[in-house]
């Protein structure tokens, strides 16, 4: 049987308005994230090269594709797809400079005693940048790191970021933004023009593809969240859910980082905030 040539690489995909609703409720269904009748362009431009390499010529074929109940493989790739990945190691370095100066000594100082559990969680970690910004920042701040039992949990729904995460192989243009020290210490500098992250990093943080609004199977409770820029693309009922369920997982005074344009106000009364989108549970 003769395969069906692919489209030319130029061809243009209109999305019909009625196919956009479609495909948005869709990606609801899947993640919770809401799209904006505004990012309408921004679904046609990127789903365009699934068609591309599926060989179709419209989205109506690549909608009867996706809505069959035995495609879950194209429905990853198109939540893929439409997920956003902007992430970079330090970013909001006052947030890391909080972990470092004030909690992580916290944590050492009031510990039980004989306990040296620490576990930190990176939800929505994209390419992995920030659990390795966590990491290094535990293994140059807190005092005979080595001694303890930490670890650093690294989330995404993109299986493809989790993989890129997992690797540890950045562009020695991205490395730009790790302080120096920590770049001599952490990074080694590939010939292609790319860094590796160190084994110690990689061994101290795990990936895990996980929708945070399925169901978590973590054992035990974290001390510190990181969930930076991700609660945006929800609704804020989503938003009230995912903040009590965070609460709930939270160690008892555990912290709650979010991004530099999200806030809990009115949305949790669990945590109390102490400034520059950092908060801690009270209850």
């Amino acid at each position: 049987m003769t395969q069906a040539p692919l489209p030319p690489a130029n061809l243009q995909f209109d999305l019909a308005r009625e196919e956009f609703v479609q495909i948005a409720a869709m990606l609801r269904q899947e993640t919770g994230i809401s799209l904006a009748n505004s990012k309408m362009d921004l679904v046609q431009g990127r789903l365009a090269r699934r068609l591309r390499a599926l060989g179709l010529g419209n989205f109506a074929q690549y909608l009867e594709i996706v809505t069959d109940p035995e495609a879950a493989d194209e429905r990853r790739q198109m939540v893929n797809a439409l997920t956003t990945n902007l992430t970079g190691f330090f970013r909001e370095a006052h947030h890391f400079d909080y972990l470092g100066d004030t909690i992580l000594p916290e944590i050492a100082r009031t510990r039980p005693a004989g306990s040296s559990r620490l576990r930190i969680w990176s939800a929505g970690c994209s390419s992995g940048e920030e659990p390795y910004s966590i990491a290094m920042t535990v293994c140059a701040k807190l005092p005979d790191w080595q001694c303890w039992d930490a670890r650093v949990l690294a989330t995404d729904i993109d299986t493809n970021m989790v993989a890129t995460g997992r690797a540890g192989q950045y562009e020695a243009s991205r490395a730009g933004t790790v302080p120096e020290s920590y770049r001599k210490r952490f990074l080694l500098r590939l010939d292609s023009g790319t860094v590796q992250v160190a084994e110690v990093l990689r061994d101290l943080v795990a990936f895990r593809q996980l929708n945070l609004l399925g169901a978590w199977p973590m054992r035990g409770r974290f001390n510190v969240i990181f969930c930076r820029n991700v609660v945006i693309y929800f609704d804020k009922p989503t938003q009230r859910t995912l903040f009590d369920r965070f609460a709930d997982i939270l160690a008892p005074g555990g912290w709650l980082i979010v991004g530099h344009s999200e806030t809990l106000f009115r949305l949790s009364d669990r945590f109390e905030a102490l400034g520059r989108t950092i908060y801690r549970k009270t209850a």
